[in-house]
């Protein structure tokens, strides 16, 4: 019996997995009115039928049983429920202490989820996005809550993005596909609100499928109008999901959805402690059909309702754990056979902090994954204490790391999580005093320099060498074998104020300053984006053989190759439809060229 709710001829039927329950109660709410029906078990199901039952109702659930955290039992009935296959909540998640009190009723501290009629399924057509693609990572929120063009009752909005200003900005910078921070709805962390801090990225949710009521005010319709609307512009959906924990947290997390109908959900050490492969607290246990099963349905639902054509999956690792790393986990082989998945765009973030948590080049042939290889040994060279050896090898596919032919790596050299690029050349250190933290969250080692001083100067020796250092490290990128992805707002030199944790910043510090945009910047990425999208099918996989030479035109030796002094590379090679392609890398010049002659 498939869990979730749906609606029939003559009302609903509700199912939810509660293996463990001694009962569960389906609640519904008309206004302030609860009504509470019992369910009847069947096998790890519950099961309920309501007649006279319309979209639009709201429920929850509540169950019975024994009280013991330490052994993953949580029932408490005075807790509702989000239903874990919920496609739409009426209210964003709110954090209260109440959420882990036994006996402490939970109804008015909860979303209640909402009756839905499915959309009918879009037309399954192939993805819009293009091997070696642009791809354009956008906190949904803090994109456009400061830009001037977007009327002001819609920034922040995943609504916005369709917005003619949006996509002209988007066509500018030839972004093949936008990659969408989570746009599912999450609870913050416990410890924020006390600091007058909220999440403002997203990577805590508490099931997999509602959309967050302020980003998508408008629900899967404003998602998939949204969609449509980029597709016609050319441009890609990739929602960055986040499938390895929830926001249930740890054992003084809250009761929420799984923990209290479901708690085997969560992996556990032989001793019944949570694990946490993740830092937040708990992991998802992919090891469970269950929990699979959760997964792979909310993967269609975005598919068939939305049109969506890809995902990034956050700690990509804790996917293929039962407890360890498995290159031929179950889930893979499940996305590989299921007709709406098969085709769509898979990119893994690699690692998790787990034991064996670092898996980089181990996900299967279809998947790209993000490489962060290439940010560190990028931004190393363009320091100065980086040899050439690494930048080659990171510009040419990191065949090391994904073999040679077609690579599947996203080069990167900033994402969400750590400094901004313009951050890169302005900061040594970073500076998230305003995370309340005392500046211990967030890496230490950023592979950044400041260029002479820290932090905004108006010297203009200092910010002409920012400028330069940051053309030199965005041609890399854009010169660079496989997918590329840049963070909004990097092509303009924003800046997190040398933050490198933003994800409770919801404010200036994270928004992104359209009035400040550094326009010739910007113009210079859509030189070097049009340059690469008029030969995008050399950036795919390396083009050899071919020969590399030094700058003054000599053979490469192992000397060179090796010396920390060698400064700078020439590679050509002849295609073979007889184009010509060169590539030159001068670090004392800080410039970075790829070309393809024609015949």
């Amino acid at each position: 019996m498939q869990p979730g709710v749906r609606l029939t001829a003559s009302g609903a039927t509700f199912a939810v997995r509660a293996p463990r329950a001694e009962a569960v109660t389906l609640c519904l709410f008309d206004g302030r009115e609860e009504r509470r029906h019992a369910m009847a078990r069947v096998g790890d199901i519950w099961y309920g039928e309501i007649h006279d039952m319309r979209a639009g109702q709201r429920y929850g659930y509540r169950t019975e049983g024994e009280w013991a955290p330490e052994r993953g039992l949580w029932f408490d009935p005075a807790k509702l429920l989000v239903d874990p296959y919920a496609t739409a909540i009426d209210q964003r998640f709110g954090w209260h202490p109440a959420l882990n009190q036994f006996g402490v009723d939970t109804t008015t501290l909860v979303p209640w989820g909402v009756v839905e009629d499915p959309l009918p399924d879009v037309e399954h057509v192939p993805p819009v996005f293009a091997p070696g693609g642009l791809i354009y990572e956008i906190n949904v929120r803090g994109f456009t809550m400061l830009h001037p063009e977007v009327p002001e009752a819609q920034r922040g909005t995943v609504g916005a993005l369709a917005h003619p200003a949006i996509i002209a900005h988007l066509q500018k910078i030839g972004v093949s596909a936008v990659e969408l921070m989570p746009i599912v709805a999450w609870i913050d962390e416990r410890h924020l609100p006390p600091l007058g801090l909220s999440n403002a990225w997203g990577y805590n949710p508490v099931v997999p499928m509602p959309l967050d009521p302020r980003l998508c005010p408008g629900g899967m319709a404003e998602l998939r109008a949204t969609v449509a609307t980029l597709h016609a512009a050319g441009i890609g959906v990739i929602l960055d999901l986040v499938f390895n924990h929830t926001g249930e947290s740890d054992m003084q997390g809250p009761v929420l959805s799984l923990r209290g109908l479901d708690d085997a959900a969560y992996a556990r050490e032989p001793n019944g402690r949570l694990i946490n492969d993740t830092g937040t607290g708990n992991t998802l246990d992919f090891a469970q059909d269950s929990v699979r099963a959760l997964i792979l349905e909310s993967l269609r639902h975005f598919v068939r309702q939305a049109g969506i054509d890809g995902y990034r999956f956050d700690l990509a690792t804790v996917m293929a754990r039962g407890p360890g790393f498995d290159p031929a986990a179950p889930i893979f082989a499940e996305i590989a056979t299921d007709p709406w998945l098969a085709d769509r765009v898979l990119i893994a973030e690699p690692w998790d902090i787990g034991p064996g948590g670092y898996q980089l080049g181990k996900f299967p042939g279809k998947w790209l994954e993000w490489n962060d290889t290439v940010r560190d040994d990028v931004r190393r060279f363009w320091r100065g204490d980086g040899g050439i050896a690494s930048l080659v090898t990171r510009l040419c596919g990191s065949s090391d790391v994904f073999g040679h032919g077609q690579t599947r790596s996203v080069n990167f050299l900033a994402a969400h999580d750590g400094f901004t690029l313009a951050d890169t050349v302005a900061y040594e250190t970073k500076h998230n005093e305003a995370n309340g933290e005392g500046n211990r969250d967030g890496h230490n080692e950023n592979c950044s320099w400041n260029n002479g001083v820290e932090g905004p100067s108006d010297d203009p020796a200092v910010n002409a060498a920012r400028g330069a250092d940051l053309r030199a490290l965005l041609a890399t990128l854009f010169a660079s074998t496989g997918a590329i992805m840049i963070t909004a707002g990097d092509e303009f030199g924003r800046s997190q104020q040398g933050n490198n944790n933003a994800y409770a910043q919801d404010n200036e510090i994270g928004w992104i300053d359209w009035a400040g945009r550094d326009v010739a910047l910007e113009d210079f990425v859509a030189q070097l984006s049009s340059a690469r999208a008029a030969t995008l099918d050399c950036f795919t996989h390396f083009p050899e053989p071919g020969e590399w030479k030094r700058l003054d035109g000599a053979p490469m030796t192992v000397a060179d190759w090796e010396s920390p002094q060698t400064a700078g590379v020439l590679y050509e090679a002849v295609l073979g439809d007889g184009r010509h392609y060169r590539l030159k890398v001068d670090r004392n010049a800080k410039t970075v060229l790829a070309d393809i002659l024609p015949v």
